[in-house]
């Protein structure tokens, strides 16, 4: 993992270079590349995806989008999933969903993997937060925690298996508990 910038580029040079995989995102003029998921998180990640679209898709109220890169107001960042409200999905000259996302997304969801660094994870929701993101969620595997960042209040840890998990509007009809959230990495029937 590139964890150490070897220079200082513009966001329009970074912009330029090739995808990596995993993914580099571009912080305060540095190129950094994010951990390659692992099981745990790959699989919450999935799942998430699922729940928000099922709940949210249909009526055409948001959709969910993994790794997807979002460049607005300097930063060039890649949440492990980005939720955007439909009016507010980037669309192209065909009226199709763009492949350029300028914007930061309604909710932003981020898993935290084993070498990641929280502090940068946690910076990348606070730059979403500040430039209109409804919700961030920072998901930890190993504490078996959810930190739920609303903007402008105070961040909630929640870690009890039947804590409801906030989510935001308009999706209000997604219904899930931090119990529920990490039952999806076993692979015990009914567990």
């Amino acid at each position: 993992m590139a964890q150490s910038p070897v220079a200082f580029v513009t966001l329009e040079a970074f912009l330029r270079l090739p995808e990596t995989k995993p993914a580099c995102e571009y912080i305060d003029g540095r190129i950094l590349q994010k951990p390659m998921p692992q099981g745990k998180h790959s699989t919450l990640q999935a799942e998430l995806v699922i729940a928000v679209d099922a709940a949210a898709k249909p009526r055409r109220i948001a959709r969910a989008f993994p790794e997807l890169r979002c460049t607005f107001d300097g930063r060039s960042v890649v949440p492990d999933i980005a939720v955007f409200a439909w009016e507010r999905i980037p669309i192209d000259e065909q009226a199709e969903i763009a492949n350029v996302f300028d914007r930061a997304p309604d909710w932003t969801i981020e898993m935290l993997s084993p070498e990641q660094s929280q502090t940068r994870v946690t910076g990348n929701i606070l730059h979403c937060l500040e430039h209109g993101c409804r919700m961030g969620w920072l998901v930890d595997p190993a504490e078996r925690s959810v930190l739920v960042y609303p903007p402008g209040r105070q961040p909630m840890l929640l870690n009890v298996p039947t804590a409801p998990l906030p989510v935001p509007e308009p999706i209000s009809d997604l219904r899930l508990s931090v119990g529920e959230v990490f039952g999806w990495l076993s692979t015990v029937p009914g567990a």
